[in-house]
């Protein structure tokens, strides 16, 4: 960043309404160029993934039709509503429903007019086919448009990663405090628990979980939830074992204040410095976890637009590199933004590096 770069951000933050050393903070990781400029990439990827449905569909997000106006993308419309025989939902690909709407009004098509799960019935060769003008990063074996399939694909990796992330970090923070402030049989008790659970082999009981239940979203989350759950409760315990019994803890004590307050009011914000600072790491291990299993056929349902899959299928048809190539270099790329942006956070929270 440049020196009036930097003026500007430090004007920005003085007007803010963020504490002296949070706004060091921000300041600190501003200045890791890197990792800011990983962080301002990720979101516009991540935000372009939102909106996948507007950018990757076999559905017109935009029909004019006889005077009216309709939306595929966002609601089901039957055959009948464009002058088809049928009252099943219309299918926008057949050629003589194109040329029923083509009559009458007009269609506005996605950039790319595949879903992750269109097949692709008029390829040239058979399937998976190689990059081309209409399949830009090509077909998989199923004829399906990869281009597609990478998109919704990586919204769906870091969504599943985000939920997760933010969920065993509520309950390992919750578990920490609890166990540190408290302290005593019950900290020996759950330190016992930990050690044992923290033992078990986490990939042979998600596989076998994994197996045994029906796989889907929110079970695959809860099933990598009973296992990632523990990560950040060394740090919050430590902190506040040390912190339970300061002066200003006691002080809070003796003027009659609650434990729950103490925890949440003197003591977490102290506890949360080091868990903010491992979430980007997290957030990478939680995708890779996915991604592993999807690899293996026990993560998403069949079908489902998955990087694990894509990776599967570059191995099963090696003579379709580009499989690979699109897997390798999305998946890549995710973990790379993750990492560059964790080591920012990581450093902006380094006492050594925002002291005054």
């Amino acid at each position: 960043m440049s020196e009036r770069q930097h003026l500007k951000s430090a004007l920005r933050l003085k007007k803010s309404r963020l504490s002296p050393l949070n706004q060091r903070r921000l300041m600190a990781f501003r200045n890791n160029e890197r990792g800011y400029i990983a962080l301002v990439f990720f979101l516009l990827l991540f935000g372009f993934s939102l909106f996948a449905e507007f950018i990757a569909n076999d559905r017109p997000i935009l029909i004019s039709y006889d005077g009216a106006l309709y939306s595929p993308v966002l609601k089901d419309y039957p055959e009948t509503t464009f002058g088809g025989s049928f009252q099943t939902n219309a299918d926008y690909r057949d050629p003589s429903l194109q040329r029923a709407i083509n009559e009458k009004g007009w269609m506005i098509w996605p950039m790319i007019p595949f879903s992750y799960d269109t097949v692709i019935t008029n390829l040239a060769g058979a399937a998976p086919s190689p990059p081309d003008g209409i399949n830009w990063l090509g077909t998989d074996d199923q004829a399906r448009d990869v281009m597609a399939r990478v998109i919704y694909g990586f919204r769906i990796s870091v969504l599943f990663g985000l939920l997760l992330t933010a969920v065993s970090t509520a309950i390992g923070v919750i578990a920490g405090a609890i166990q540190g402030y408290f302290g005593g049989w019950l900290d020996l008790l759950f330190q016992r628990f930990l050690e044992i659970w923290g033992g078990l082999p986490t990939l042979y009981i998600l596989m076998i979980l994994a197996s045994v239940i029906v796989p889907g979203f929110w079970t695959l989350l809860g099933i990598m939830l009973l296992m990632s759950w523990t990560w950040p409760v060394p740090y919050v315990r430590a902190e506040f074992l040390r912190a339970r019994n300061l002066e200003y803890v006691r002080a809070a004590r003796a003027l009659g204040m609650g434990d729950g307050r103490i925890i949440l009011k003197h003591i977490l914000p102290n506890a949360l410095v080091a868990t903010l600072a491992y979430l980007p790491f997290t957030l990478a291990g939680s995708v890779t976890t996915l991604t592993a299993l999807d690899f293996l056929g026990l993560g998403l349902p069949v079908g489902s637009p998955s990087l694990g899959d894509l990776l599967s299928q570059a191995k099963q048809n090696l003579q379709a590199p580009w499989l690979g190539i699109a897997g390798f270099v999305v998946i890549g790329l995710m973990l790379t933004l993750l990492i560059f942006i964790g080591e920012a956070v990581r450093d902006a929270f380094d006492p050594r590096k925002t002291s005054a």
